[in-house]
């Protein structure tokens, strides 16, 4: 859910603030200095960074330093702070001091080997901690290091220590173009001695920014760094969500504020003797782009891990990790204990989930040189039974049946608090109880793509209950192609509905009718018409399942569904806001333009095709044709990029997927392996309100369509598919072991845990049913691969088998080709590279899910997505094929067909 609201009121609010007093001293200059790779100003007083610019690229900056005036007050962290916890020996209490509370100008020193150097004792409060901080280079990389030296007789115990990280995030204010070229995103891989930080440009191309561990120093925590939220620049706010500290230790913090929660790794501390110091310190380094960010991890003996197919991992297949440090591996266990078994291959390990194991598993990794790596992934149950829990709970625990709801609910399919195991039947937010927006479609537009993908037909049966007796004359007015914006509102003189007492109804989310029943907002429309399109899909092969309209009607609601979003009304004006942005899900769209294509409805084709062309070509027209409800956002990217691509209007394209790499990184922890930036949907769709990374929201299925259709078309990009299958199976952590998926994980140390409300589920869940399947391609550095399957060769035959949660699709990098079906199942996929004689077992359904519903039949499609080699067109070799529907139909009345193709 996203509201321009509350972007309004927060920019109204810090408008009036005036700037606070200069404490970092920036009236007094600077220190400059300049490597072979970049150009760094220290603010002289404070000997924090100001500035680090790429020498290659003078006019961007790392660091906000263009708004650096407005951020010059006490309380507000800059790269160069540090942030401690301590106690004395035998005292119980915990002591912080902080760099950046109460600044006076630093002590500088001169220090031989180092450009800049200072004892930090004016800026921080008295304590028997001596602090010096250390500017240095080795000619082309910049390093920042403190050194901690106890003043004390007795032994000191640091129980926290952090470098708060400051980098130009900060949107406030700036144009869609400015925000654009000038800001970039810092991404963390908390992995220990292997863990670093990506700050990549927003544009997602040109020079990313790399922090690496110096000396001993580890990477234990992400920490938010709280700061005065009054200010000019809103701080934690839609337009600036904040910064963060890179934790060393964290102790202190697991034993207060984090004791609640389990951390991603074992807290630590550092015992200091008297009289003796410690040496901390982080290494910057320029990556030439984001593909080269783990080279030049490489470059600076950092371990590094690669894990595929990524880090959320399915019980019933197998992960490589792939590891890449200048010492051997001399341990690796799992935490808990079994939860991996490892075998090792070449430089790396085979890693086998126990039958049991399920959630958050850590992996441990120690060196010979004393270096300890920690990897972070999740294990859920097979792909197919995640899809049929999640099918179970929507479908009972929460489908709705009270026909005496005043807001006519019911039946459907709603909004689940997992905190208290009940629905929600009301929310301060009109939408989350109301069955529209992402926060109130969410949990039935995922049981209609569920239905899609697996279906099962007492599932079925309740989904078209609430299409027939909740959809139609009440999201969608009688008689009408409209959506609105919620069936739920706060009006007490107008229903009979008992509201709650403690809950706060004053705010503007409580809509009134007039502002609930609104159809102007584009984004519910896609839910909708993806519903339609669901169960048209079902009925089409799954006839029997299916009872209350025909295949041809569920077809035709979803076409005029979207073309009201995109029509005008008897006035000229459009019938529904942001219905030329890109929208939430809208790839959906293609799926059910090319279906009007196969079932020869040609008008309908042509009409829905040539008002997409129109968006397509504005959008190539613009530098940032990524608009949404706020200042900025990672959703119309999925959308620009389907239809310029599918125009071929190829610079918009590729603009498009520099944009989803400028946010969406790939690193060695599932939480944020293809995790697209997120930060503020908590406020409109979870329990838990509050301006917080968001691990895995509907940004990581939705965003990860554009990176796997472009690599299909580009199979040399294999970065794009590690992030984009990383974001592809984000959604599958969010379905709990009893079915419930919640919208989103907290990320924060205090929480981590994932949101009690279900939420906006459903656009990430179709993201993940559309880009799902098995993607297989020969690595130059780590052989061949299959993402989604496991893949075995025999002499010149290779086989792969799909374990991903659809199994409907398979792509073979080597030929440039992807397989499909559109109903059933394929069951195994084998090929002659030699030859280019490709074998498809297709099957009725998947054996292993109880109750799901037998294709008797199912167009199978074979797409040559790019030019690989010198094979050419595939065709279909087996005899008594029918082409069919823009396919082959293929006859599974048997239970299972083998369909050969060959290349002409």
């Amino acid at each position: 859910m996203l509201m321009i609201e509350f972007v309004a009121v927060v920019c109204m609010l810090v408008q009036s603030v005036s700037a606070q007093a200069d404490t970092l001293g920036l009236s007094n200059g600077y220190i400059s200095f300049s490597t072979s790779d970049f150009n760094v100003k220290l603010v002289k007083n404070s000997q924090t960074l100001a500035s680090i610019s790429p020498k290659a690229n003078p006019a961007f900056d790392f660091s906000p330093f263009d708004v650096l005036s407005k951020r010059a007050a006490n309380g507000n962290y800059h790269l160069g702070d540090i942030a401690l916890r301590y106690r004395i020996a035998n005292n119980q209490a915990w002591t912080d001091i902080n760099s950046a509370t109460a600044r006076k100008p630093v002590l500088p020193l001169t220090k031989s080997g180092f450009v800049a150097a200072s004892n930090l004792s004016p800026t921080i409060s008295k304590s028997p901690l001596n602090i010096t901080r250390q500017w240095g280079t080795d000619g082309r990389d910049v390093t920042l290091s403190f050194t901690l030296q106890n003043t004390d007789t007795s032994t000191i115990e640091i129980g926290a220590l952090g470098f708060p990280t400051e980098f130009n995030s900060i949107f406030t204010d700036r144009t869609a173009e400015d925000t654009q070229s000038k800001c970039s995103l810092t991404d963390p891989n908390i992995g220990l001695a292997g863990g670093y930080l990506r700050v990549t440009p927003l544009e997602g191309a040109g020079a990313s920014l790399v922090v690496t561990p110096l000396g001993g120093t580890v990477f234990e925590g992400w920490r938010f760094l709280p700061e005065n939220t009054n200010t000019p620049l809103a701080y934690q706010s839609q337009v600036f969500e904040g910064f963060y500290s890179w934790e060393v230790h964290t102790r202190a913090y697991a034993e207060r504020e984090w004791k609640a929660t389990t951390p991603w790794n074992p807290p630590t501390s550092k015992t200091l003797a008297a009289g003796k110091s410690v040496t901390y310190g982080l290494r910057f380094s320029l990556a030439p782009d984001v593909r080269s960010i783990e080279d030049t991890i490489k470059r600076t003996n950092t371990p590094l891990a690669i894990g595929v197919p990524g880090y959320i991992v399915h019980r019933d297949s197998t992960a490589q990790l792939h590891l890449f440090h200048n010492s051997t591996v001399s341990s690796i266990a799992s935490n808990p204990v079994g939860a991996f078994k490892f075998d090792p291959i070449n430089q790396g390990y085979t890693l086998t989930p126990s039958s049991s194991a399920w959630g958050r598993v850590r992996v441990d990794i120690s060196y010979q040189n004393g270096a300890t790596q920690s990897v972070s992934y999740f294990i859920t149950k097979s792909g197919p039974q995640q899809l049929a829990d999640l099918g179970n709970f929507l479908c009972t625990a929460q489908y709705y049946t009270d026909t005496s709801d005043p807001f006519h609910r019911a039946p459907s399919i709603i909004t689940y608090d997992r905190s208290v195991n009940n629905i929600v039947l009301q929310d301060h937010r009109a939408w989350i109880a109301g069955l529209s927006d992402e926060g109130g479609a969410g949990s039935w537009l995922a049981a209609a793509m569920k239905q899609a993908a697996q279906p099962n037909a007492a599932e079925v049966s309740k989904l078209e209950n609430f299409i027939h007796q909740t959809v139609l004359g009440t999201l969608q007015p009688p008689n009408s192609s409209a959506v609105r914006k919620s069936v739920f509102f706060y009006q007490p003189d107008a229903t009979t509905f008992k509201y709650s007492s403690t809950i706060d109804w004053s705010g503007w989310p409580s809509w009134n009718i007039a502002n609930a029943f609104a159809t102007d907002r584009a984004y519910d429309y896609v839910h909708v018409s993806a519903a339609y399109w669901a169960l048209y899909r079902v009925a089409r092969f799954y006839p029997k399942i299916v009872s209350q309209a025909s295949w041809e009607w569920y077809l035709a609601q979803s076409y005029n569904t979207v073309m009201f979003a995109m029509g005008n009304n008897a006035q000229g004006q459009p019938n529904a806001g942001y219905s030329e942005l890109g929208l939430m899900g809208e790839t959906v769209w293609g799926y059910l333009l090319e279906d009007l294509k196969s079932e020869s409805l040609t008008s309908q084709a042509n009409l829905l095709e040539a008002r997409m062309k129109q968006r397509a070509q504005a959008w190539s027209t613009q530098t940032v044709p990524y608009g949404s409800e706020m200042a900025w956002d990672s959703t119309g990217q999925e959308g620009v990029y389907y239809w310029t691509n599918y125009f071929g209007l190829t610079d918009a394209a590729d603009k498009t997927i520099d944009s989803v790499l400028g946010y969406m990184p790939t690193v060695s922890h599932w939480g944020w392996n293809g995790n697209a930036r997120r930060y503020w949907d908590f406020l409109y769709g979870g329990k838990l309100e509050r301006i917080e990374r968001q691990i895995h929201h509907y940004g990581s299925g939705l965003n990860s369509l554009p990176l796997l259709e472009h690599f299909q078309q580009t199979p040399s990009d294999i970065y794009a598919l590690r992030v984009g299958y990383g974001g592809n199976s984000g959604p599958m952590s969010n379905i709990d072991q009893e079915g419930f998926a919640a919208a989103a994980f907290h990320s924060w140390p205090d929480t981590l845990a994932w949101d009690a409300y279900s939420g906006d589920f459903g656009p990430n869940f179709l993201g993940h049913v559309l880009g799902a399947g098995t993607y297989v391609v020969n690595d130059a550095e780590l052989s061949l691969l299959a993402f989604g399957g496991s893949v075995t060769s025999n002499a010149d035959v290779v086989t792969v088998v799909p374990n991903d949660s659809v199994r409907r699709k398979v792509y073979l990098a080597m030929f440039g080709t992807q397989i499909l079906v559109e109903a059933g199942n394929i069951d195994v996929v084998t090929y002659s590279e030699k030859s280019g004689n490709i074998s498809v077992k297709v099957v009725s359904k998947i054996a292993s899910v109880a109750n799901m519903g037998t294709a008797t039949s199912t167009i199978l499609k074979v797409k040559k997505m790019a030019q690989v080699g010198s094979l050419r067109t595939p065709v279909i070799t087996s005899q008594g094929v029918v082409s069919q529907r823009g396919g082959w139909l293929i006859d599974l009345s048997s239970g299972t067909a083998t369909i050969n193709i060959a290349f002409q």
